[in-house]
């Protein structure tokens, strides 16, 4: 089946129909693309499992099409925390997930048997006609974790998914994913608010909106998705090096194992590169915002390029760059 165009409303209502009858949908949202399938069926948030060759004890991301949508999937009572909704008030739509507690015997296998679900309003045109069209359907919501098989490279384009699971699977062409990485995730189920993954969204901006600070996760912590040490890894091993040494140690690398090609992504001028054989070099944005929005794309292009190896850039320590940081020492971490 081909990657089919949201701006008609027969894809549409046939990637609507197809949630209804259990089956799965390449969905676009601001962050990444998800592969999504309605949350209130368990045997169809299993296909999502299946199909991406996740383990059953990793939970997903239900996504709702406002707050009034997610009271379906919230414990009643005591409904959701103060704090949950302040934080929806504020940053829904948008790249943030939020933990609360789950309303018994709905969305079980999404929250992975947990008494937590997790949940996001995405700020994409697309996801959000979908959403509002499935639930007129009957479906409250989907779960919807990145279209890609487990710890692999999360897709930002629809071409990416089509490339993971090949033509059977209805996929929305939102175009390119504004944001880039997946959306931060807050737990509001229990006493303290825990920030378990960073995202583009800043903690300053949630600690505001909280009046509290963010606490970092805990041996309690709800199980998340992204969370595993080894993640978002492309097929090619990642080392992460500081821009100062980083064309020096390529040349090392490149000298002691001539073969192979060598993919690199630095802050630093990639042209004192230029002249090294089988280095193919791209700078990385100075912006955070820009370098999230590029990141996964890049190391899906050096699997095309069948690149050998990478080298990236650290990136700064400063805050907002928390996100990509989180992601590329995943990434490298195999």
């Amino acid at each position: 089946m081909p990657v089919l165009d949201p701006r008609d409303p027969e894809a549409l209502t046939r990637a609507a129909r197809a949630l209804v009858a259990g089956e799965l949908v390449g969905l676009p949202t601001e962050t990444v693309y998800g592969l999504a399938a309605r949350a209130d069926d368990d045997a169809a948030v299993a296909r999502i499992y299946a199909a991406k060759g996740r383990p059953l004890d990793h939970p997903l991301i239900v996504h709702v099409a406002d707050a009034q949508a997610a009271e379906a999937f919230v414990r009643q009572p005591p409904g959701l925390p103060a704090r949950a909704r302040a934080l929806m008030a504020q940053f829904w739509p948008g790249p943030l997930t939020i933990v609360v507690p789950r309303r018994p015997g709905v969305a079980q296998a999404a929250a992975a048997g947990a008494p937590t679900v997790a949940l996001r309003c995405p700020d994409h045109p697309v996801a959000q006609a979908l959403l509002r069209q499935a639930a007129a359907l009957g479906v409250p919501g989907v779960a919807a974790p990145s279209a890609n098989r487990f710890g692999r490279v999360s897709p930002t384009q629809a071409a990416h998914v089509a490339a993971e699971f090949g033509p059977a699977l209805v996929v929305l062409d939102g175009g390119d994913c504004r944001e880039g990485i997946e959306s931060v995730i807050v737990d509001c189920s229990r006493a303290a608010t825990f920030l378990l993954r960073p995202g583009t969204l800043s903690r300053a901006r949630i600690e505001a909106v909280l009046g509290e600070p963010l606490l970092a996760p805990d041996a309690h912590a709800p199980r998340t998705p992204g969370a595993l040490a080894s993640h978002y890894a492309p097929a090619a091993p990642v080392q992460l090096c500081a821009g100062a040494g980083l064309a020096e140690a390529v040349r090392a690398q490149r000298a002691a194992h001539p073969q192979g090609r060598i993919g690199v992504y630095s802050r630093h001028p990639v042209q004192a590169l230029a002249d090294v054989p089988g280095v193919l070099a791209w700078p990385m944005p100075d912006n955070a915002q820009r370098a999230a929005h590029e990141l996964f794309a890049m190391l899906r292009r050096f699997d095309a390029e069948s690149v050998t190896s990478i080298w990236i850039e650290q990136p700064p320590a400063d805050p907002e760059w928390d996100g990509v940081r989180d992601r590329l020492q995943r990434a490298s971490n195999r």
